[in-house]
């Protein structure tokens, strides 16, 4: 579960981390009254940041800062209802303005390729750490923790050391990254970011910004729920929630439905590679529909979808196992005769790859409805292909 910044600031709070006074609004009305506490405590200056999971807020205009409240209601008005790589804005965050002397990034991450955990340290904050890793490598310093050891202040010092820290935050940022440790194991997270760090002109270090991703896995034992009545998140994603459905959506261009989380993450990654001969076609979506494909379900993956005005191809790849790809390809034609009845378009193109248990016979079925919007591919790597093509077309 990844949480909105404000969520994400309330936590490292918890910790014990340093974070600028803020509160957050639904309505510019709102806004202007969070500003007015501010003004009355001699805070005139404050920052309206757009509340919504997705990076990139500032390049398109999701944070301003406002002098006074009656232009923070003003900011608040441009903001939101804005649309950021798809993520609608409804909330934003009113907090104090920042004297900022200096700019840093830290992280804590699951790396789960060399199975452990993984802290990133640099001295240039403030611009997205994959940039900087591109352009100067030896300014990021990435640092594996022992899960044992953890980070306390002997180990937080020589990750501050190493991602070449001043001495004058070095000592500060310390004990921010020792408490930022034990957030990220006291919520069992799988990442805990704060770009940018900073350092302000009367020395302090203090955590302007936060991005933590909770591992749902662990929510037995975590209150994950109050997290999840807070969120909002697109409405797409709330929408397919509410049918039971394992969406996430993506900011591309081909829809995705498969059976089985591994073929779906495959298939995102044979479309966006066959996208690249196509303009930079990337996936929309992540839909795992799971082992059974009835037509209710199908029917209500294509609605989800196809409601997203993004989506210009879909691309269904199903393997057949317990479930057999005759059932699938009946589902697909239930799905669309559901979908049309409603009076739902379903004029983009499908294109359809089924193998495995009872593929022919699915092919079939597929050949025999001859819908307009479906084309079969057999091949993988050749439906992604058509998809990617369709979606630039």
């Amino acid at each position: 579960m990844d949480l909105f910044e404000y969520q994400a600031k309330q936590l490292f709070a918890e910790y014990g981390v340093p974070v600028p006074q803020g509160k957050v609004a639904s309505t510019a009305a709102e806004a202007r009254a969070i500003a007015d506490e501010f003004a009355a405590a001699g805070k005139q200056r404050v920052v309206v940041k757009a509340q919504v999971k997705t990076g990139g807020r500032g390049k398109a205009g999701g944070v301003k800062v406002a002098d006074g409240p009656e232009d923070a209601q003003a900011k608040a008005e441009q903001i939101l209802g804005m649309d950021i790589k798809g993520h609608t804005v409804h909330r934003v965050l009113v907090e104090e303005a920042s004297d900022i002397a200096e700019e840093y990034y830290f992280s804590f991450l699951l790396d789960r390729a060399n199975r452990t955990f993984l802290s990133i340290c640099s001295a240039e904050g403030g611009v997205e750490i994959e940039e900087v890793a591109e352009t100067n490598p030896d300014a990021v310093a990435k640092i594996a923790i022992d899960p044992l050891t953890g980070a306390p202040a002997d180990v937080a010092a020589e990750i501050a050391k190493a991602g070449k820290l001043p001495e004058t935050a070095a000592a500060g940022a310390a004990e921010v990254i020792t408490k930022l440790w034990d957030a990220f194991v006291g919520k069992d997270a799988t990442l805990v970011e704060v770009n940018p760090l900073i350092l302000t002109s009367d020395g302090r270090v203090i955590a302007l910004d936060g991005k933590v991703t909770l591992d749902a896995n662990a929510e037995f034992r975590q209150d994950l729920d109050s997290l999840a009545v807070a969120e909002e998140g697109d409405p797409l994603e709330v929408k397919a929630k509410e049918k039971g459905l394992n969406y996430v959506k993506l900011d591309g261009q081909v829809g995705i439905i498969g059976n089985g989380a591994g073929l779906v993450m495959s298939t995102l990654d044979v479309v966006a590679y066959a996208g690249e001969e196509h303009g930079g076609v990337k996936p929309a979506n992540f839909l795992d529909i799971g082992g059974g494909a009835s037509a209710e379900v199908m029917a209500n993956g294509l609605e989800i979808i196809l409601g997203d005005p993004a989506v210009e191809s879909v691309f269904v790849n199903v393997f057949g196992g317990i479930t057999a790809c005759d059932a699938v390809a009946n589902g697909i034609v239930q799905a669309l005769e559901l979908l049309e009845g409603r009076g739902d378009d379903v004029s983009k193109p499908l294109v359809v790859r089924l193998d495995g248990n009872n593929a022919e016979l699915g092919r079939q079925i597929l050949t025999e409805r001859a819908h307009p919007a479906v084309r079969q591919v057999d091949t993988m790597d050749g439906a992604a292909a058509q998809a990617a093509e369709l979606a630039a077309k």
